[in-house]
């Protein structure tokens, strides 16, 4: 793969990461957990906030 590929792909997973992103915080769930966290949501990006919210769903399912 050469690296115009390797950038368009990276490109394409940053843009669906990011609409994955926005369904995240739309859904209720996501409310729901984010309005149980100690901290102010605008300490942390929504990025990291998604992160930890589907690492603790995952973890929860997991159990």
């Amino acid at each position: 793969m050469n690296n115009s590929t390797m950038r368009g792909n990276q490109q394409q997973e940053a843009a669906v990461w990011e609409t994955l992103q926005q369904a995240i915080a739309d859904c209720s769930g996501f409310q729901q957990w984010q309005a149980q966290q100690e901290t102010e949501p605008d300490v942390k990006s929504l990025d990291q906030q998604v992160r930890s919210y589907l690492r603790e769903t995952l973890e929860t399912l997991a159990y």
